[in-house]
């Protein structure tokens, strides 16, 4: 589920946080991925196939492209999570910016930002002209004028997958009732009770202590080979049953588009600046008005004079 809301909040109150990027703006930067959400990614685009597959080509491209992804895969999920999906990827992989050994997370999944990524990137696949969206932390709290426990206190409040949620707190009243009291305790003490009910033995204390604290691991020394081309064929076609033609012929795109960046990198050249790069669409017409709408459980947005 990830945070509810938390993308259209921050797209409305603090879109200073937000910018518009191309995939190749990553080159030479390494990235942490969590895995289960980009294999369930292609389980839903292609059921029919084994999302190995896609995990393979974009992979490649990510390569293709100077970028080294770094895989996480969820360990023992924790007790307050039970109830739902299981994982804790989401931890690691905002752990490994915090210490850097990465340069970012990318995720679909809103929980990096709480977790403590200072910079989390959404939408980074092999689609062509395909708009990435990278999210500033630093520049999230800057903006909010809250710290990291009050944004962490903000995303327990607008709904996570750790605990429960006051009922009927929309994401504008949580972010002014956090920006105000500054903690769950106080906004307790300060909300109607009435007409938005506190559950019952909330554990939003236990769902606090996951996002803050950090992994209790050392930090990994992170190497990157070649492909193993026999091996990827060993694999994806004899166990998985890939097509070996569709991994041959992906593998040898990938030496020639290799061999090509190394040869215009040798020679200087930089990728020139089109004119539509000056003039990025971040979203269409309308729909401000229809998120602000969806942001308020009690409210209406004036009507503009």
């Amino acid at each position: 589920m990830g945070i509810t809301k938390l993308a259209d909040l921050i797209r409305l109150d603090a879109h200073d946080a937000i910018s518009h990027k191309d995939i190749s703006d990553y080159t030479g930067k390494v990235i942490a991925l969590d895995t289960s959400i980009v294999v369930n990614q292609f389980r839903a685009a292609t059921p029919a196939l084994s999302p190995l597959t896609g995990l393979f080509f974009r992979t490649l491209t990510f390569l293709e492209h100077g970028i080294k992804p770094v895989f996480v895969f969820d360990g023992k999920p924790p007790g307050e999570k039970a109830a739902v999906a299981p994982g804790d990827a989401e931890a690691m992989c905002a752990w490994l910016v915090r210490a850097g050994t990465v340069d970012a997370v990318a995720s679909e999944d809103m929980d990096s930002l709480p977790f403590g990524a200072n910079i989390l990137i959404r939408q980074l696949n092999a689609k062509k002209d395909s708009e990435v969206i990278e999210y500033s932390l630093p520049k999230l709290l800057q903006k909010l004028q809250i710290s990291h426990e009050e944004f962490v206190d903000l995303c327990i409040l607008l709904g996570c997958d750790y605990c429960d949620k006051i009922a009927g707190l929309g994401p504008r009243r949580a972010l002014t009732l956090i920006q105000k009291h500054r903690t769950i305790e106080n906004v307790v003490l300060n909300v109607n009770r009435k007409t938005h009910p506190v559950p019952l033995f909330w554990k939003y204390k236990e769902a606090r202590k996951l996002f803050l604290d950090a992994p209790q691991i050392e930090t990994p020394e992170l190497v990157w080979t070649e492909p193993d081309e026999e091996a990827l064929v060993k694999f994806l076609c004899h166990v998985k049953y890939v097509k070996e033609e569709r991994v041959r012929s992906r593998m040898e795109k990938f030496r020639k588009t290799r061999e090509e960046r190394e040869k215009e990198k040798a020679a200087g050249c930089t990728k020139q600046t089109k004119m539509e790069d000056f003039f990025r669409v971040t979203r269409k017409r309308g729909q401000p008005v229809e998120a602000a709408d969806s942001l308020s459980s009690n409210t209406k947005r004036p009507k503009s004079k």
